[in-house]
């Protein structure tokens, strides 16, 4: 084994070690989420400055945030502001931006920003008097804004295979730090089912959907760290560990969502990956999944076991006496169905940012998000955000048909499409994740030095 290669590996394994001791020290300090966050911040946005972004290093400090920002909200109190995730995550970028511009191609993207002004216009007029305008806007806005910004900044942008592991890495780490807070700091599985619904107990106390999607970042991270860097004995074994760990962590907040998309995009992941290999290295990944396949299944096991059962009823869409529920959306396609009503109702603006809680509670008497982002766009934006979604579905895939090294493309772009059916962008990573489907993957050998993009 090369110098190099050791040296990659030993840093690997203590930054895993590092984030294992964080997960455990807020577990014993509350207050030091708090810290976590802000020298979070800090220390990567000097890192940023000192190396002039040459490398794209937003990229990774934004994926690091990005990927924490579940355990920051959970473990930063009231003095970290609700939306401060995303926030840095913007920054970020637009740090990024300042320093290393955007291709004049991503234009598109400048009229999908463009084309979610009409509905924040027009909610000012249409909320509630005793609503806070701003709030409900940025509450919103904060997502699709994110979306839009990173994708200005990574449209076309060009990184070697080596800069996309080390995003993959900075997506890893805090889910590390989240996992390592969730195993010390929740109690004994059995003493807090109470059903087959999703689980608060189990997922640290906070809401299961968000903690479920970000395990699932980390069983997604962890299946490409077991394909991209296997040969090395040890880490495929601590790999391996770990992505059983985080799985099980997962199933048992009993929150759907984030498994199943984890699932299919390292699905979606692995026939990509295997289609450009070589004979030989195909051999050796055949032999990778069927462990894979095996340490799944166990887990699987395990966590039926821990949850006497109820974890096979919860994904057969049965409740806890076996009886077969009626809706497996949970009740939300009655929420989306409703959200394309006032679409239609409403084709030309829409109802305003921000309105769909207080006007599906006008109509139907219902106060409840359906988390979906797709039918939100449609009945709070109107037509212009038809124009806007249609811009999101379509633009990647032209992007696609010129830029095909990106091996984790339908990864990213799948990810966005099944998180904002579940679980809305009520988080950064859909958001994030979608930006990164968007990078022009290079060889090393192409990129010596780096060179400003055009801004424009």
């Amino acid at each position: 084994m090369s110098t190099s290669s050791t040296n990659y590996n030993k840093t690997y394994i203590q930054l895993i070690a590092l984030h294992i001791a964080i997960g455990f020290s807020i577990y014993l300090f509350q207050f030091l989420g708090m810290i976590y966050f802000l020298g979070s911040v800090a220390l990567l946005v000097f890192w940023v400055f000192q190396t002039g972004n040459k490398q794209n290093q937003v990229l990774i400090a934004a994926a690091y945030m990005t990927s924490g920002e579940v355990f920051f909200r959970m473990t930063g109190g009231s003095i970290i502001p609700w939306e401060a995730g995303k926030y840095s995550v913007i920054c970020f970028i637009l740090l990024g931006l300042v320093f290393s511009g955007t291709s004049r191609k991503s234009s598109i993207y400048w009229l999908y920003l463009l084309l979610l002004i009409p509905g924040v216009i027009y909610a000012a007029s249409t909320l509630n008097f005793d609503t806070n305008v701003r709030n409900a806007i940025v509450f919103n806005l904060s997502g699709p804004f994110c979306l839009g910004i990173a994708a200005l900044y990574c449209y076309d942008r060009r990184i070697t295979r080596n800069q996309l592991h080390h995003i993959v890495w900075a997506l890893l780490m805090p889910v590390i730090a989240l996992g390592s807070y969730l195993y010390f700091f929740t109690p004994d599985t059995q003493d807090v089912l109470n059903g087959t619904q999703s689980n608060f107990a189990l997922s640290g106390g906070y809401g299961p959907n968000q903690v479920a999607t970000v395990l699932g970042i980390g069983m997604f991270a962890l299946t490409i760290q077991l394909f991209v860097n296997g040969r090395n004995k040890l880490i495929f074994g601590l790999n391996l560990a770990l992505l059983m760990f985080l799985t099980y962590r997962a199933i048992i907040t009993f929150s759907r969502g984030g498994i199943f998309t984890a699932a299919i995009i390292s699905v979606v992941f692995m026939f990509f990956y295997f289609q450009g290999v070589s004979k030989k290295k195909k051999n050796a990944l055949s032999f990778y999944m069927i462990v894979l396949g095996i340490a799944i299944a166990m887990t699987w096991f395990v966590s039926s076991v821990r949850t006497m059962g109820l974890i096979d009823l919860r994904y057969a869409n049965k409740d806890a006496a076996g009886r077969i529920k009626e809706d497996i959306s949970t009740g939300r396609q009655e929420l989306v169905s409703s959200e394309l009503d006032f679409f239609i109702e409403n084709p030309v603006m829409g109802i305003g940012v921000g309105k769909t809680r207080e006007y599906r509670e006008e109509k139907l008497d219902i106060l409840a998000a359906s988390h979906n982002e797709l039918s939100r766009l449609l009945s709070e934006h109107g037509i212009f955000g038809l124009f806007a979604l249609l811009i999101l579905l379509i633009a990647p895939l032209f992007f696609r048909i010129s830029n095909r090294k990106n091996y984790l493309f339908y990864s990213f772009y799948g990810f966005w499409f099944l998180t904002i059916n579940h679980s809305s962008m009520r988080i950064a990573a859909p958001a994030f994740l979608y930006a990164l489907a968007l990078i022009n993957i290079i060889d090393e050998k192409k990129n010596p030095v780096h060179r400003k993009q055009i801004s424009g």
